[in-house]
């Protein structure tokens, strides 16, 4: 009779990195929220998106509820930033404009990406389409932001997706210049002189080689642009171009209070507060993404 076999389990390859996919989750959340700053961002926008989603179900309460009598009220335990100069909750407004605010900061972050991510590839690996939709780039970069949002505003006339489609033909640019750039390096690697030497189609190369090399830097840019909208809404509206005054946004709400606000200073400074800490948070977890998909960061750590 044999003997039973003793033999030990093999031990793991030493070229396999530790752990699953799961493992590598971990690891690469330990990185990017190791600083304190970006943990505290990703708190402030979660419970943010939370309150935008979650919390008008569950009260029946209409942020268009006018109560003359209470109006410009101080903020209290019944108001707790306080009431308009037509007796409206201003916190309750503020958690329906989140909704808002957000929406348009997420849809113009996504458009942006989505045509400045075509235009770079093209502009990046087809030679002959470089100058042209660079030039086309740089003559709308040529005019500050602002200024740009306002003309496309004005043409397309005032409403929300349309401050949403401008926006997003603002930050275009932005995004069509990074992506071009890598793109340029890109193209010129071995991967995809070996992929044009089987016959790979162009379309594929762009899809399967170019592309995903590109998420990094285009992951990036959508925090930025996420940010920049809400900022750049809050200006349309402050200016009297941008979502019209009857969709509580962030915007809106500044502006409609704004002479009030020697009586009421807590009608400006509530939502004022919800713009900054949003956008700000925005930028800080965007810095911590750029250093942790930083390949220079990466050896060093």
């Amino acid at each position: 009779m044999s003997a039973p076999s003793c033999a030990a389990p093999a031990a793991p390859s030493a070229g396999r990195p530790a752990g699953g996919p799961r493992a590598r989750r971990a690891r690469t959340l330990r990185r990017l929220f190791s600083r304190r700053i970006v943990l505290a961002s990703a708190v402030v926008l979660l419970l943010t998106v939370s309150a935008a989603v979650f919390y008008p179900m569950l009260t029946s309460a209409d942020p268009g509820d006018m109560n003359i009598g209470m109006r410009l009220q101080p903020p209290s335990w019944t108001y707790w930033a306080g009431s308009d100069e037509l007796g409206r909750d201003v916190m309750l407004r503020i958690v329906y404009g989140a909704r808002y605010s957000l929406m348009i900061g997420f849809f113009t972050a996504l458009g942006a990406v989505v045509l400045g991510t075509l235009l770079g590839m093209l502009a990046g690996y087809f030679r002959r389409l470089d100058a042209p939709l660079m030039r086309l780039v740089d003559a709308m970069m040529a005019f500050p932001d602002i200024l740009l949002g306002i003309a496309l505003v004005s043409i397309l006339g005032a409403s929300l997706w349309n401050v949403i489609l401008a926006l997003v033909i603002v930050y275009t640019p932005r995004v069509a210049r990074v992506v071009r750039a890598s793109t340029l390096v890109l193209r010129e690697l071995l991967f995809v002189d070996a992929a044009k030497a089987l016959g790979v189609r162009t379309p594929m190369i762009l899809w399967r080689h170019i592309l995903p090399n590109l998420l990094s830097p285009v992951l990036v840019q959508v925090t930025f642009i996420f940010a920049y909208a809400i900022l750049a809404e809050a200006g349309l509206s402050f200016l009297g171009v941008g979502v019209p005054p009857e969709i509580p946004t962030w915007g809106t709400m500044i502006t409609g209070s704004l002479q009030y606000a020697d009586q009421a200073f807590w009608t400006i400074l509530a939502p004022g507060i919800a713009i900054v800490l949003t956008a700000l948070s925005l930028q800080l977890l965007g810095d911590g993404v750029r250093d942790l998909l930083d390949p220079k960061l990466k050896q060093k750590s």
